[in-house]
């Protein structure tokens, strides 16, 4: 059974760093790309970051948010520094088989930015 764990999320001030962390188990890890999703209330969910043999980043991320991936812990994380109010969302990780794109998702992990 495939599942994705998220953890790491919380509120934080204006300026601020999290780390997200996203746990695999049941697949084998390197043959899926790696994306954090993310959703605000009332807007549609939104692609953050990607990491596969590439990286991609949302405009709205580049150079606060930076993924990784450790194939050997099965897992992929989110460094957010700089947050700002409008970054706050439920954050899922989504993993999507890199020949198939048979895919799955965590169950969120909520980040809050306010002062």
């Amino acid at each position: 059974q495939v599942q994705l764990v998220e953890s790491g999320g919380g509120w934080v001030q204006p300026g601020g760093s999290l780390r997200l962390a996203c746990a695999a188990s049941g697949l084998t890890f390197n043959n899926y790309a790696m994306t954090w999703y993310r959703q605000a209330p009332g807007k549609d969910r939104e692609l953050v970051a990607e990491i596969n043999i590439y990286v991609r980043y949302a405009e709205s991320v580049k150079g606060r948010f930076t993924i990784s991936r450790d194939n050997a812990k099965k897992a992929v994380y989110l460094q957010m520094n700089n947050l700002k109010l409008e970054d706050t969302a439920v954050y899922y990780c989504h993993a999507a088989h890199i020949a198939t794109r048979l895919d799955w998702w965590g169950q969120g992990t909520q980040v809050t930015v306010s002062s």
